[in-house]
């Protein structure tokens, strides 16, 4: 197992089969503390653009310190310097989701209001323009609700995985 101090990877190996679970770490301060959760301030970076779980990350300062909810694996207590990961193949999914997904249907539905504007006898440049914006506005329609599931996952949360400094 392969960790450095931030923004690294961390590669699994077992003895039969090869995994490699590459992941994005941060370290962090908990703030609080609930029975599965706990609340860490952190740096915002900018790997927190393409992160799926932005969502619970909510700004203190103007200094870009930012506070996460994260999976409290580690047991850690408020005041305890600790690091945080996200599996970065969940972080390459709500990317894909987020930024590509629509513009494909954007794309795919702009081709098909092009071929079949001349069956409904309409400008093929005008339909071609609402198909696609149709299919764009379905796209962020699936996207809503497809965020709200994977929000509930544990596997698109952050994870407190190590304590470095107990307080």
């Amino acid at each position: 197992m392969v960790l450095n101090r931030q923004n690294t990877t961390i590669i699994q190996l077992s003895i039969f089969n090869i995994h490699l679970k590459a992941v994005a770490t941060e370290q962090g301060i908990v703030i609080r503390t609930d029975a599965q959760a706990a609340w860490v301030k952190t740096i915002k970076t900018g790997s927190c653009k393409g992160c799926s779980a932005r969502g619970s990350c909510h700004s203190l300062s103007k200094r870009g310190e930012m506070e996460v909810e994260a999976i409290n694996e580690a047991g850690a207590k408020p005041g305890d310097r600790i690091v945080l990961s996200v599996e970065t193949a969940s972080l390459l999914k709500a990317a894909f989701l987020l930024y590509v997904f629509p513009i494909l249907l954007l794309i795919l539905g702009a081709a098909i209001g092009q071929e079949t504007a001349p069956y409904f006898g309409v400008n093929p440049s005008g339909f071609s323009a609402v198909v696609g914006f149709s299919f764009f506005f379905g796209a962020v329609l699936i996207i809503k609700f497809k965020a709200d599931k994977m929000a509930r996952k544990n596997s698109y949360r952050p994870k407190v995985i190590k304590i470095l400094h107990k307080s």
